[in-house]
């Protein structure tokens, strides 16, 4: 049985590259591939987070918003601080 992945409601929001990125990468991936499937935000909620959209839609969709946020933020500047510390 694997572990839950831990996550804050709010990823941060440094210009550089967190551990936090580091450590949910594939979590990003993941809602970058959600996206662009098109599913649905409260379904995308329950698989990645383990969130129930419809007990705490509030919760549930800000989660689901900042990560997707902070996702798209890696694919036009984070990725750069992982590939320059993948090369040293």
């Amino acid at each position: 049985m694997s572990a839950k992945i831990q996550f804050l409601d709010q990823p941060p929001t440094d210009a550089r590259l967190t551990d936090y990125d580091r450590a949910h990468l594939v979590t990003y991936l993941r809602l970058l591939d959600a996206e662009s499937e098109g599913a649905p935000w409260q379904e995308v909620a329950k698989i990645v987070f383990g969130l129930n959209a419809i007990e705490d839609p509030d919760r549930a969709k800000r989660v689901h918003e900042s990560h997707l946020a902070r996702a798209h933020w890696m694919t036009t500047n984070g990725y750069r601080d992982l590939l320059r510390s993948s090369f040293h």
